[in-house]
């Protein structure tokens, strides 16, 4: 419990930050709240855009085999009967007879004793609400036994409400690739290994939405199915040297059940040891992992782990999630599952058409292999970004942001607002400000200045002082370190430039005289 209470007065904290900065708002405020929906302010929509152009940056316009569609979220009730999604994409539900509040029996018992439960059936969770005499959080009532529980939101389309109208709000991106493959396959000429990718909104009818923007009804994913022959799953030829001694921290189903600790690994190791099934799979997991940490994530704070045989979906024949070390546990961030020829076999069977490709080596018509389905929430990313970055110092709170997902690149101030500096200053910013996001400000004193840019994560602040008008030179200051170094105003664009896109260190910048 002392944990529970833990993470409930952090995740409070984080919200407040969130709000009172401008970055995540509770959806419908004025009306009491809209639990599990949340609206991005002007600071968080930015960064959320920057983690969603980082995402589709890496993944899709930087590589030859990967491109992208924007699917409906409105959705054929027959493509969720295909996915299995109406039958088995259910939750435990269970509510208490007194209050008749309604919770999801798994993080019940999870809150209740701290036992984790992923994966278990139903009967299992009534046995253990039964042998510890779970009552409910609430009101301490009598729960009722557990029940299935489906997350997806229904919708008629249509005039007229009857089972032959219903359409589903979609619950993940996922199955749109799938009834879109054989057209994206015929459009961009591109045969297995190849990837679809697709970044969108999805919906699910959580029983408890809860832990800030963790846990959501409406959110939006970042995901890629990739596609290979059946045959050559250990076939990837962009396993680089680099790639391959690429270490991440890993935590096996084996590693579980022995109840070893996580041990880091090289992709290599983990290749030889047959730890991860395919080499496509663990490629695409390292690819993943070092994207997180290549955007400023603690690389301690990062592991990988692997679906316990009991926890894994219907549909799976191995999942690895990337987790997090939030101040109140590991949790999962990013999942990938490698989901075989199921989804494409599902789709051909209950639709009647040909999702096959011709194979040109071995002239057959042929079954495409999802190996990999890195999958993300953009929602998670943005709060595990956040927790990471906030930082509080004697004298500051300040959002170490990597530059590149920072919501203002730069900010530009003037000493005073008097003098001409002030026109010199909003001159560099509308000249800065096609470049990059950028920020002026000339209300209150600059130390305050740079205290505000310093909690919502701007990476550098440029000063116009007097000195600006002598010899058009100007401070610029880092936000982590808060050293300052003089440069000349005509070398602004591309030091900046530099120091965001990580081809030089601020602390080089003395070193360089710059001006």
């Amino acid at each position: 419990m002392e944990n529970e209470k833990l993470k409930r007065s952090f995740i409070q904290k984080i919200a407040n930050f969130c709000k009172r900065k401008g970055f995540v708002f509770p959806c419908c405020e004025i009306y009491g709240g809209f639990s599990g929906f949340y609206d991005f302010g002007p600071l968080g929509v930015e960064l959320k855009k920057n983690i969603k152009d980082e995402w589709w940056n890496t993944f899709v316009r930087q590589r030859d085999d990967v491109v992208g569609i924007d699917g409906c979220t409105v959705t054929h009730s027959m493509i969720w009967k295909a996915s299995g999604h109406v039958e088995s994409f259910t939750d435990p539900l269970v509510e208490c007879k007194k209050c008749h509040k309604r919770f999801r029996g798994d993080h019940l018992i999870e809150d209740a004793i701290g036992l984790s439960v992923d994966g278990i059936t139903i009967e299992q969770i009534n046995e253990i609400i039964k042998k510890h005499n779970l009552k409910c959080p609430n009101c301490k009532g009598e729960l009722t036994s557990a029940k299935a529980f489906n997350l997806m939101f229904k919708t008629f389309v249509g005039a007229v409400e009857d089972d032959a109208h219903i359409a589903y709000l979609r619950p993940e991106t996922a199955q749109l690739i799938f009834t879109d493959f054989r057209l994206v396959m015929e459009v961009s000429r591109l045969r297995p290994p190849f990837g679809i990718a697709q970044i969108g909104r999805v919906y699910r009818n959580e029983i408890s939405p809860r832990d800030f923007l963790f846990r959501l009804r409406e959110f939006e994913q970042m995901e890629i199915e990739y596609f290979v022959h059946p045959d050559r799953v250990n076939e990837c030829p962009y396993l680089t040297e680099e790639l391959l001694n690429f270490e991440m921290n890993v935590y096996s189903a084996e590693m579980q059940q022995k109840g070893e600790k996580v041990k880091k690994m090289s992709l290599r190791e983990i290749l030889e040891k047959n730890i991860i099934k395919t080499k496509w799979h663990g490629y695409w997991l390292a690819l993943m992992y070092k994207w997180f940490m290549d955007l400023g994530v603690n690389p301690e704070k990062l592991r990988i782990r692997q679906h316990l045989p009991e926890e894994r979906s219907h549909y799976a024949l191995d999942t690895w999630d990337i987790e997090y070390r939030f101040p109140f546990g590991w949790k999962e961030i990013h999942g990938m599952a490698n989901r075989t020829t199921f989804d494409l076999t599902q789709h051909m069977k209950f639709s009647g058409k040909d999702l096959r490709y011709f194979d040109e080596k071995t002239k057959e018509k042929i079954i495409p292999y999802v190996v990999a389905e890195p999958s993300q929430g953009v929602e998670r990313a943005f709060l595990t970004f956040i927790i990471d970055a906030y930082t509080e110092e004697e004298d500051r709170i300040v959002l170490k942001l990597h530059p590149k997902l920072a919501p203002y690149k730069v900010a530009v101030f003037p000493l005073v607002s008097k003098d001409g500096l002030d026109e010199k200053a909003k001159e560099i910013h509308n000249t800065l400000k096609k470049k990059f996001a950028c920020f002026y400000d000339d209300k209150g004193s600059i130390g305050r200045r740079y205290a505000r840019q310093d909690e919502i994560g701007t990476p550098f602040c440029i000063t116009v002082d007097y000195q600006t008008m002598e010899d058009n030179t100007v401070t610029i200051r880092d936000r982590n370190t808060k050293e300052q170094v003089r440069i000349k105003i005509t070398n602004l664009e591309s030091i900046i430039r530099k120091l965001i896109e990580g081809e030089i260190k601020f602390s080089e910048l003395k070193k360089q005289n710059s001006i």
